[in-house]
């Protein structure tokens, strides 16, 4: 595309909010554009504001963008979510008005999957209860319930990215592992398939959940699902809060029927860090509960802030859709001094 025939790039207002890393501008700002930083996550006027005025938006996961505010964009041409998910957009919205909305699938994998481990190996000593007591001043050395992790089976639901690096450093430390995904996967390492979930619930000390967000996954862990599950296993869930009944998971816990639980992700989270946080799970010591930092590390946001702003430069420059999720894949060699047009319209029979 030809700079002289394309939208001024100095014209383009690019607004990342919630301190997307710093990564982002960097690549922004080395392709021509103009960035502003917006430190915290935007909500009622604030966003609507921003979403009004800006070309490009950029936003983690405490942004919510709903079709309301989509509705008053009068120049949006892309959002960017800095995150996996992208739960905080209204996708059905963005779509209707030809706004594609890109992620980052790749870059906190291994973040993710070291912390499930972290947590797997916590449970499985019982952390959260021993620090509990040790803040209370209370020494307890104790054998009982504490083993390792080697020879044990985990479990895990949703076989993508994030699942296949949990199961390759599982193995590195002598677990079992078995998977079921709705998809087909290629087992990596030696890793077995099960053809359903059920059947890893029952085979698997460990349940470490890896999906998506949405309808199709809301209350994915049940009461029936977690009565499945072996007797004195344990439950993992740093994928999406709304997948976890957690009123059947904490009736299940105070039964000792599951010796335990790690939960990352909550089906409410604060809007801001220092607003309070509630969940029917706080105060239970067989609990290990953090507030969704799977993938907040420094290489993990690094790396998202960069393969996302390379993902709308590439879109801004030639039109390339690749890393749209609501959007399909294009991706065509740049064609000099033309514009490219891309038509977003609904499927109505006969047009």
């Amino acid at each position: 595309m030809s700079e002289a025939l394309s939208y001024p790039k100095n014209k383009i207002q690019i607004v990342l909010a919630e301190k997307v890393h710093t990564a982002a501008a960097d690549v922004f700002r080395e392709a021509g554009y103009t960035v502003e930083m917006v430190p915290n996550a935007l909500e009622g006027e604030q966003l609507a504001e921003v979403v009004s005025r800006a070309h490009v938006l950029g936003v983690r996961s405490r942004t919510k963008v709903r079709a309301a505010h989509l509705a008053s964009a009068k120049r949006l041409m892309a959002v960017g979510c800095f995150s996996v998910g992208t739960d905080q957009v209204e996708l059905e919205a963005a779509t209707s008005q030809g706004i594609p909305v890109f992620n980052a699938p790749y870059s906190s994998t291994r973040s993710v999957a070291e912390l499930t481990l972290c947590c797997v190996i916590g449970l499985a000593r019982k952390m959260a209860e021993r620090s509990m007591r040790m803040h209370q001043g209370h020494w307890e050395k104790a054998v009982e319930g504490s083993f390792e992790v080697r020879d044990k089976t985990l479990g895990i639901i949703g076989y993508g990215h994030i699942g296949q690096q949990v199961g390759l450093l599982a193995e590195t430390l002598g677990m079992n592992v078995v998977f079921y995904d709705v998809v087909r996967k290629l087992p990596l390492g030696r890793a077995r398939a099960m053809h359903r979930m059920m059947d890893v619930l029952e085979a698997s000390d460990f349940v470490t959940l890896h999906v998506f967000g949405g309808a199709t996954t809301r209350d994915l862990m049940g009461e029936a699902e977690l009565a499945a599950m072996k007797r004195g296993s344990h439950l993992l869930n740093l994928s999406r809060g709304s997948v976890v009944d957690l009123a059947a998971l904490k009736a299940a816990l105070q039964s000792k029927h599951l010796a335990g639980a790690a939960i990352d992700v909550f089906p409410t989270e604060p809007a801001a860090g220092k607003a309070p946080f509630e969940s029917p799970l706080q105060g239970l010591d067989n609990v290990i509960l953090s507030p969704h930092v799977g993938g907040s590390t420094e290489e993990a946001q690094r790396g998202i802030g960069a393969e996302v702003a390379t993902a709308l430069v590439s879109f801004l420059d030639s039109g390339a859709t690749e890393g749209a999720v609501n959007f399909p894949t294009v991706h065509l060699r740049p064609f000099p001094h033309a514009h490219r047009i891309l038509n977003i319209h609904r499927n109505v029979p006969g047009a």
